[in-house]
């Protein structure tokens, strides 16, 4: 079996939850998924607000193709609440939507939600670089963002506004997640560009995912523990991960490897196996913590195979993403043994 009861839960991010894609996803002895379903575009938080709330007849059938699997749901992606994101009229009606669906997710047992804070996702700044062998990364370099104006819909916004908006969701939604044993998990901004059209990024610093546990303080109230962003930062992973299993902060794990450049504004996601992170060190801490939930090895690089399966791919394609689960796999059983 390959996820170990009690340990991390090596698993992955699908968005289809139909016989075929479930099928691939099981032959990587995955038994634990996060859900994908319902993101927007990734430069905005607009466009999605019907998805919200969720209900047990949606997610009901998406448990229960993954039941018939032998895989259950361990974390979703919210998304649909802009008012909330940006202080604006109509938020109380965005924020008891995601109470209401918090209640789903227990209902459900779905352990995690996780969930975004962008004023705006500097995704301009990517591009494509060529890898080992010819397969092909994902760089980031914020000269190609710096000083971008704001999009109307979005606005410029102060580091402070942004603090203000996420304590008054927090300050709401919190508390009920906790007696409802469901845990939040907010992904650090990603890239985390200093200014990304106008606004500045709440979650685009270490000090930054500090003061947001703080709070509300409460083991709903987490992380996406994202080691690779951790060195995009010119952080150390390790440490930041030891800094947050403490506190029980950790609610979601990505892993992923980068080669940085310019902490902040210049980096490349790479193969797990030669990046700066010292991937199997953070696995080994995740297990000394006694860490129970997800790791999901996310952002493999393109390889040959699913370029020649999917032409024009920029997304992960499933050789690169059976590359990385097994890298976690193997890492996981060493991590366990040490």
């Amino acid at each position: 079996m390959t996820d170990t009861s009690g340990g991390p839960k090596i698993g992955i991010s699908i968005s289809n939850f139909d016989d075929s894609t479930l099928r691939r996803v099981r032959q990587l002895g995955i038994t634990t998924v996060h859900s994908s379903g319902g993101i927007p575009s990734p430069n905005t938080n607009f466009g999605l607000e019907k998805h919200l709330p969720w209900t047990e007849k949606t997610l009901g059938s998406d448990m229960k193709a993954l039941n018939a699997h032998g895989m259950r749901m361990g974390a979703k992606m919210i998304t649909g609440f802009p008012n909330a994101i940006y202080g604006r009229p109509g938020r109380d009606k965005e924020i008891e939507a995601v109470i209401q669906s918090v209640k789903v997710a227990a209902v459900l047992e779905m352990p995690v939600i996780e969930y975004n804070w962008y004023a705006h996702r500097a995704t301009e700044g990517y591009y494509l670089v060529e890898g080992r062998g010819g397969s092909r990364y994902r760089a980031f370099d914020y000269q190609m963002v710096e000083g971008l104006p704001p999009l109307p819909d979005e606005g410029a916004h102060t580091a402070n506004e942004m603090w203000d908006n996420i304590t008054y969701f927090l300050e709401a939604v919190i508390p009920i997640a906790s007696e409802k044993g469901v845990r939040l998990a907010l992904h650090p901004n990603d890239p985390p560009a200093p200014i990304s059209r106008g606004s500045e990024q709440i979650m685009g610093s270490v000090a930054g995912w500090k003061n947001l546990v703080s709070i509300v303080d409460s083991s709903s109230n987490g992380i996406t523990f994202d080691c690779g962003v951790t060195r995009e930062l010119g952080e150390d992973p390790v440490d930041t991960a030891r800094y947050f299993g403490k506190m029980d902060r950790i609610n979601h794990v990505h892993w992923r490897n980068v080669i940085t450049e310019i902490p902040g504004q210049k980096y490349t996601e790479v193969f797990l196996d030669e990046g700066q992170v010292d991937m199997q060190a953070v696995m080994e801490e995740l297990v000394r913590q006694g860490y129970p939930r997800m790791v999901y090895p996310e952002h493999p690089p393109i390889i040959d195979h699913d370029e020649e399966f999917k032409p024009k791919q920029s997304s992960e394609g499933y050789a690169g993403l059976a590359y990385t689960v097994g890298y976690a796999r193997a890492s996981l059983k060493a991590a366990l043994r040490a």
